[in-house]
């Protein structure tokens, strides 16, 4: 997909899946605010392979569904 499109974008087409984001613009504290859709599946190891084999120069992983209570986070 060569659009860019907002976090927001994202999260209303994609659904509880992972994101493989390419080019992606942040703010000034990191946080990603948009970018090209490069891969995204329901799979987070399928995305991370896809990572692996497009070897882009930037990017970021987004997981746009509701992450259960009690789950560690890991940067």
């Amino acid at each position: 997909m060569d659009q860019v499109l907002t976090v927001e974008q994202v999260k209303k087409r994609f659904d509880s899946e992972w994101i493989l984001l390419a080019d992606p613009k942040v703010d000034a504290s990191g946080r990603v605010l948009s970018g090209r859709v490069a891969a995204h599946s329901r799979d987070r190891d399928e995305v991370y392979r896809r990572a692996v084999e497009l070897k882009l120069n930037s990017s970021a992983t987004l997981y746009t569904g509701k992450i259960p209570h009690g789950t560690a986070i890991v940067l």
